[in-house]
């Protein structure tokens, strides 16, 4: 009933399965309070005290199974360090998924020497490694930061399907890999019907792997949103509203 942390982080298995972990609680979350599948596609977990939503494979939902499958195959990518970020993308006439209406955007990045932290704070070195401690308080922050916005969000139409893209570290990824579920992707990139926005969600480090999410919607839903929610600071960082990451719509 629980999402366990590890108590130590000290071998790249245990990193792994941290940021596996945390991208399937991340992509259920968005999924359940976008309310894009009914509340018999997810089951009740807790991450620390925070009670969160996991989707599994629901018989009588098509949707969420084919969805949990696509998230084996980005483990698959993962475990091989070939995925370089997942492009999970709302689009709402099936016959044209390239023009999305809301997109969210895994980035992740390995490292054997662990990525450094800035802590901002004079009293502390600006270059400490990362401690377990810091990548629980991270990952909840990350999780928190989700339900926050998700719930502030203007809802989506009633009818929406998702779609899935993955890019790959093509210097390390063979030509000809695709993971369990996934073909090669027929065009280029994703449009923006209307104006888009960018927010930037948060990053979550471990000493082998660093997991970024950002997120792109239509302009329109954000006008709802309390700007306090963008600018809160405090332990955290704010959600960050940024201009178009020219790379990040074009390689999807």
């Amino acid at each position: 009933s629980a999402v366990v942390f590890p108590k130590i982080i000290a071998t790249e298995q245990q990193s792994l399965m941290l940021v596996k972990r945390l991208l399937a609680v991340a992509v259920s979350c968005i999924t359940y309070l976008r309310g894009i599948f009914p509340e018999s596609a997810y089951g009740t977990r807790y991450m620390d005290d925070v009670c969160v939503k996991i989707l599994r494979e629901d018989k009588t939902c098509p949707g969420s199974t084919q969805l949990v499958k696509w998230m084996l195959g980005c483990y698959d990518a993962l475990q091989k360090k070939y995925l370089r970020q997942i492009v999970l993308a709302v689009y709402t006439h099936p016959e044209d998924p390239e023009t999305v209406t809301e997109c969210y955007h895994f980035k992740f990045k390995y490292t054997h020497r662990g990525p450094l932290l800035d802590f901002g704070s004079k009293d502390k070195e600006c270059d400490s490694t990362i401690s377990c401690a810091d990548t629980r308080k991270a990952s909840i922050l990350l999780i928190r930061k989700i339900y926050i916005l998700m719930q502030n969000l203007s809802p989506l139409p009633n009818d929406v399907c998702l779609t899935m893209k993955l890019l790959y570290y093509d210097e390390v990824t063979p030509p000809d890999y695709q993971p369990p579920g996934f073909k090669e992707a027929e065009s280029e990139g994703l449009i923006f019907n209307e104006e888009p926005m960018y927010l930037n969600v948060g990053e979550v480090p471990t000493p082998f792997h660093l997991l970024k999410l950002k997120i792109t919607t239509e302009k329109h839903r954000m006008e709802n949103v309390d700007k306090n929610i963008l600018r809160q600071r405090g332990a955290a960082e704010p959600l960050q509203a940024g201009g178009e990451e020219q790379d990040e719509i074009q390689d999807a």
